[in-house]
Formats: C-alpha cells, structure tokens, sequence
C-alpha cells in the first residue's frame, strides 16, 4: 500500500476537479455521489485507522508549520461547510447537534455524510 501513497493525492485531485468543475457546470440535485464519496472516504479512513492507529493524525499537525497549516485549513473548511449547510440541514429537519458531534468526532467523513442526508430528503420532499 505504500508505494501508493504518492499516486493517491494526485488521484484525489484529479477526482477534485473533475467533480467541482461538473458540479460548477451543472448542478446536480442527486444525493448519491455524495454518498459514495462519503462511503469511500470512510472506507480509507477505516484502514488508515488501523494501520496508524486513531490518534496518528496528531503528530502530522504538531510537527512543522506546514502540519499546523494543514490542521488550520481543515478546520476553517469544516467550518464553512458547516455553516453553509446548516439552515439547509434545519429545513430539511435534521438534528444539528447530533450531525455537529459526528462532525466534530469525524470530520469531513460527518460533514460528508450530512450533505448526502441533507440532499437526499431535499430529493424525497420535492
């Protein structure tokens, strides 16, 4: 697995932009794409879990500036995600604070999950 290790960044980005530019192009109402990225995402996240163990992201945020940017950047992004999605998420009648502890427990794969739930009752409500 390791020799993938300097491929798979560059396969996330290439995914990135792929789908924010289709996504930029023409929206998609569709909850299921966010559900998958969701799924894989935690799938990933699982392994590396195993195999670093659930705190071994700490060190990669404490060692260096970088790390600290990295940590930084990911909270400001969660941040924003968050609050874009929040009075969509009230609308659709979801439980915030439940959706805010799996954020803050999980991350991106919390902030991911809630999108795809949110999307998927704005579909079943139209």
């Amino acid at each position: 697995m390791a020799d993938l290790y300097p491929i798979l960044p560059i396969a996330a980005l290439a995914l990135f932009l792929l789908t924010t530019v289709r996504e930029g192009l023409s929206p998609s109402r569709g909850w299921h794409f966010a559900a998958l990225v969701c799924a894989a995402f935690l799938a990933w996240s699982l392994y590396t879990v195993a195999a670093e163990g659930p705190l071994g992201f700490w060190p990669n945020h404490t060692v260096n500036a970088w790390g600290n940017q990295v940590w930084f950047d990911l909270l400001i992004a969660i941040a924003i995600g968050w609050s874009l999605l929040l009075p969509r998420a009230r609308v659709a009648g979801m439980r915030i604070w439940l959706w805010l502890a799996l954020i803050c427990a999980t991350g991106c794969i919390g902030l991911a999950a809630m999108f795809a739930r949110c999307r998927y009752l704005e579909d079943r409500a139209v």
